[in-house]
């Protein structure tokens, strides 16, 4: 291979790590939570969350995107509970204190 082929695959190289970088490195969060919270308040919370996560798992600002999804209260169970709390239980690293029966 010719010096410019081999500076071609370098860069190919280098490239291809990042994508995968970018791929592996980028947490988005979601945030599920019943209407009513001030946009002060979703704003400080996903400032918090992205702090921590950049803290704890090493990640630059920039890889850490938060989201807040507002579910009304009636549609709690069904939209929120059942699909992500009771069916992926042992998923869950915080577990709730209550069950659909308390909503």
């Amino acid at each position: 291979m010719d010096g410019a082929g081999y500076q071609r695959a370098i860069r190919q190289v280098t490239r291809d790590d990042l994508q995968q970088a970018k791929e592996v490195t980028l947490p988005h969060v979601i945030v599920k939570l019943w209407p009513g919270k001030s946009e002060q308040q979703k704003t400080r919370l996903a400032e918090a969350i992205t702090k921590d996560v950049m803290e704890i798992l090493h990640y630059g600002e920039e890889s850490v995107s938060v989201a807040m999804e507002e579910v009304k209260p009636e549609d709690w169970v069904e939209k929120v509970y059942k699909p992500d709390v009771k069916n992926k239980w042992d998923t869950l690293y915080k577990k709730p204190g209550y069950d659909e029966n308390d909503l």
